[in-house]
C-alpha cells in the first residue's frame, strides 16, 4: 500500500450541508498548489445535493441483509424512465453521498478502447474509500459542469495502491471531453464518491451468487463488482465473505468495444468454478478474434440465457446500461422468476 503522510482538511457548507475538502499535506500542495486550489475554489461555489442513506432494503425473504447492497432499494423500485438527462448533479440529486471531497492526481492515461480513456488517480488521503459499484462526483479545474463517471476498479486496488480507476468514453459532454483532450498526467482534480448501487458484502451474510448484465460502457461498475468478488474469493486468512458463483453478459455493438475483456477472461480462467462470462455482439461486421470466439455470442441478451443464469432463492442481478435495456432485461429477469428485490439496476445516459 503506498505510503500516506498527513493530510489537512478544510470545511464548508453549501445548499445546507456541511462539508469537508480533503486535501494533501503542506508539502503535497507546494507542488500542485495551482490545480488543487483551483478545485477547491470552484467546489465551494457548485450546489452539492445529498440526501441522508437510508438502510432499508426489501429483501422479503430475509436472504439479502442491507450489508450486502445497502440502500438498493431506491434503485431497485425507483421508476424507469428513458428521458435523457445531462446535468449530473441534478440527475442524481437524491442518491447518497459522502460529505468529503477528497483531492487526486491523475497518475497515468490508457486508450481502453477506440473511444474509451482509462484514468488511474491516486487519491493519497488515508479517509478516501468506496464500495464497489459506486461513482464519483468528478470536479476538474476551469470546467464548469461536474462530471458523474462510475469507478471501475476494485476497492481491493485503492487498498494496496492508493488508486481508483475510470472509464470514460469520448463524447463533447465537458468532463469527458476535457478527458479525451485536455487531461494529462499529474493533472489535479477533486473527486467525492456517491451512489446507492453496490456490493459490499459482510463475513456473516448469507452467500449469494451474482448475475451481472452489462450495456456498453454499463460494465464499469460491475466490472468493480467482478473484480471485487475476485478480490474475496483470493482472501486466504481472517473472517471473510465467499461469494457463490458469478456470471457476467456483456453487450456491445462489436468487439472492439468490449473493454476489459482480457482480465475479465483471466479471471474466468483463474477460478472456472466461480465465474463466466458471455460477451453479446449485435453489430458485428468483421470475424470475431480467435481468443473471444468461446465466449461471444452474436445477438442480444434474451430472456432464454438469462433463465439458465437466475436461482430465483440465490441469485443477485446487477444491472447497467441504457434504459431501454434496463427495462427489457428487468422484465425478462421477472419472466423467469426473479423478484424485483433481487434486480438492482443503474442506468447511464
Amino acid at each position: 500500500m503506498l505510503s500516506r503522510d498527513k493530510h489537512r482538511s478544510a470545511r464548508f457548507q453549501t445548499a445546507g450541508r456541511r462539508y469537508r475538502f480533503c486535501s494533501p499535506s503542506k508539502n503535497r500542495r507546494r507542488r500542485n498548489v495551482t490545480g488543487v486550489t483551483e478545485v477547491f475554489d470552484r467546489i465551494m461555489s457548485v450546489p452539492c445535493f445529498v440526501r441522508t442513506l437510508s438502510r432499508s432494503f426489501a429483501g422479503g425473504s430475509g436472504l439479502f441483509t442491507p450489508a450486502v447492497c445497502s440502500s438498493c432499494k431506491d434503485t431497485v423500485t425507483r421508476k424507469m424512465s428513458s428521458r435523457r438527462q445531462t446535468d449530473h448533479l441534478e440527475r442524481t440529486a437524491s442518491v447518497h453521498r459522502q460529505m468529503e471531497l477528497f483531492s487526486a492526481r491523475v497518475s497515468d492515461i490508457m486508450n481502453e478502447s477506440d473511444t474509451v480513456k482509462r484514468l488511474r488517480l491516486e487519491v493519497p488521503h488515508p479517509d478516501f474509500s468506496f464500495r464497489a459499484g459506486q461513482w464519483v462526483d468528478f470536479f476538474i479545474p476551469g470546467v464548469d459542469t461536474v462530471g458523474g463517471f462510475s469507478i471501475c476498479s476494485s476497492p481491493g486496488l485503492l487498498q494496496r495502491e492508493g488508486v481508483i480507476e475510470l472509464a470514460v468514453k469520448y463524447t463533447r459532454h465537458p468532463p469527458a471531453h476535457w478527458i479525451h483532450t485536455k487531461c494529462s498526467v499529474d493533472s489535479q482534480v477533486a473527486v467525492r464518491v456517491g451512489g446507492n448501487f453496490y456490493f459490499d458484502p459482510q463475513p456473516s451474510d448469507p452467500v449469494v451468487d451474482l448475475l451481472l448484465i452489462a450495456g456498453g460502457v454499463g460494465i464499469n461498475p460491475l466490472y468493480s463488482i467482478l473484480l471485487h468478488a475476485a478480490d474475496l474469493l483470493r482472501q486466504t486468512h481472517g473472517h471473510r465473505y465467499t461469494p457463490g458463483r458469478t456470471h457476467l453478459c456483456y453487450s456491445v455493438k462489436n468487439t472492439k468495444e468490449l473493454l476489459f475483456k482480457n482480465t475479465i477472461i483471466d479471471i474466468c480462467h483463474e477460478r472456472p468454478d466461480k465465474f463466466s462470462c458471455d460477451f453479446h455482439v449485435t453489430q458485428q461486421s468483421s470475424d470475431i478474434e480467435r481468443e473471444l470466439q468461446p465466449y461471444t455470442i452474436n445477438g442480444r441478451i434474451s430472456e432464454k440465457e438469462l433463465q439458465r443464469y437466475v436461482d430465483p432463492e440465490h441469485t443477485l442481478c446487477y444491472l447497467c446500461g441504457p434504459p431501454p435495456m434496463i427495462e427489457k432485461v428487468s422484465s425478462d429477469l421477472k419472466r423467469v422468476g426473479l423478484s424485483e428485490d433481487k434486480i438492482l439496476f443503474e442506468k447511464w445516459w
